[in-house]
């Protein structure tokens, strides 16, 4: 059996309002109407939903139980309306982001933003060591996420993260020898702390191995052939984690930022907006208060 919405509408409404007469007045409808949408639920069910005396006016048992299946009908029904409406915003985003981020729900994200935007014509670029900052800068991209060093990229932050030493478990070093490293040709963001990192200590290293690709680097450091400075998230199963027991030192945690061109900051530009609404409150993990808005704010330095 099915129950029409507005019946169910009806319904929830003279409980809200405790009476017909001011669930007419929410419906816009006659109090008359709203006693046969009543009575024709009731018929529908077959039983009482409520308890009416001169004075009060409450659910029976039964209608505590319809009550709540109702509320979950019609939520599940907006909801359902809500994902499948098509939305009135046309234009171009162009939208970058670093190779560690496509993770976490971000592809599935994209795909909801293009559903529900079918006018707005989304290009995605993405890269380990592509320049976002810079591209954000040129407004080459409209809005992009980019890595730095917590408050180096003002914007929205998304995600804060530690950097680690990553290795395979059976990698072994002396710091009499040089350290072989693995990671991404400049600008990427790692690389430099890495080697900022190593040169302060006085860890002599060498470039053991370059790759555009984070999967090759993850490979690598599984390997055993260097080690590779990432994100602790990056880490895989047979990894592990050299800190100053193996005579390196620590490396900071790293933001990922939000950040949008000064076009697309502005208010007449809504498909931006639109994606970038979605990504803010796309609830990723955050581990530290987000950083300034990023509607005027320039872009720093980044992956």
């Amino acid at each position: 059996m099915s129950y029409d919405t507005g019946l169910l509408q009806a319904f929830i409404a003279v409980h809200a309002a405790q009476g017909f007469t001011r669930a007419a007045e929410q419906l816009h409808l006659t109090q008359s109407a709203v006693s046969h949408q009543i009575r024709r639920l009731e018929e529908l069910v077959g039983r009482p939903l409520f308890l009416r005396t001169t004075r009060s006016l409450r659910l029976t048992a039964d209608g505590e139980d319809f009550l709540r299946l109702a509320q979950r009908i019609l939520q599940a029904q907006e909801a359902l309306a809500r994902h499948f409406r098509c939305s009135p915003i046309e234009g171009t985003v162009r939208f970058g982001v670093p190779e560690s981020f496509m993770r976490e729900g971000l592809p599935q994200l994209l795909r909801q933003f293009a559903r529900s935007c079918p006018k707005v014509r989304l290009e995605v670029s993405v890269g380990l060591t592509l320049d976002l900052a810079s591209m954000v800068r040129e407004r080459e991209l409209d809005l992009a996420v980019v890595v730095a060093q917590p408050g180096a990229a003002p914007g929205r932050l998304l995600q804060r993260e530690p950097m680690v030493w990553a290795a395979a478990e059976g990698f072994i070093w002396s710091r009499a020898d040089s350290l072989p490293l693995a990671y991404s040709p400049p600008p990427c963001v790692c690389r430099q702390i890495a080697m900022d990192a190593l040169n302060q200590a006085g860890i002599a290293w060498h470039a053991a191995f370059s790759s555009h690709s984070l999967h090759d680097l993850r490979a690598v450091a599984l390997s055993g052939l260097a080690v590779a400075p990432f994100t602790r998230d990056n880490l895989r199963p047979g990894m592990r984690v050299l800190d100053a027991k193996d005579g390196l030192p620590p490396l900071p945690m790293l933001d990922f930022t939000l950040v949008y061109s000064e076009d697309a900051a502005g208010q007449h530009d809504p498909a931006v907006r639109e994606l970038g609404r979605l990504i803010e409150q796309a609830g990723w993990a955050q581990q530290g208060k987000p950083a300034r808005s990023p509607r005027r704010a320039p872009v720093a330095a980044g992956d």
